[in-house]
């Protein structure tokens, strides 16, 4: 690699992706141990108990889903088991993808059905008129 093509390429992209990543980590555990410190290591929507290895497996969950919303009551987080935080942020992406999709409850007929023969009565009275 030439001198003017230092910090570009793919070794500077690595650098970034691990920077990134270590900040992330370093972010996490601060409010990680925090909330493991103010809540009971159980889970907010089954109720399963952790303790020992199995606190991995509880993570905290940002209620309105705003990782960088941390206050320090800890009003924002909620401990959830590593199943019951995918199904929380499985729910709300179907919501979103169902969200402005349909703002109407009311259907019409052309909504569901499509008639390929509608205009075929019209044109066979125009054959007839040809007659």
């Amino acid at each position: 690699m030439s001198a003017n093509n230092q910090g570009k390429g793919p070794d500077r992209l690595s650098q970034v992706v691990a920077d990134a990543r270590r900040h992330m980590k370093d972010r996490e555990k601060t409010y990680r141990e925090k909330a493991m410190k103010m809540y009971p290591h159980v889970c907010g929507r089954c109720a399963r108990e952790f303790s020992g290895k199995q606190l991995k497996e509880l993570t905290v969950h940002h209620r309105d889903h705003n990782h960088d919303n941390n206050p320090p009551d800890g009003s924002n987080w909620e401990l959830l088991c590593i199943y019951c935080h995918d199904n929380e942020h499985g729910r709300l992406e179907v919501a979103e993808a169902y969200d402005g999709s349909s703002s109407s409850t009311e259907t019409t007929d052309s909504d569901f059905f499509h008639n390929p023969f509608a205009a075929l009565a019209g044109m066979l009275k125009d054959k007839d008129k040809g007659k």
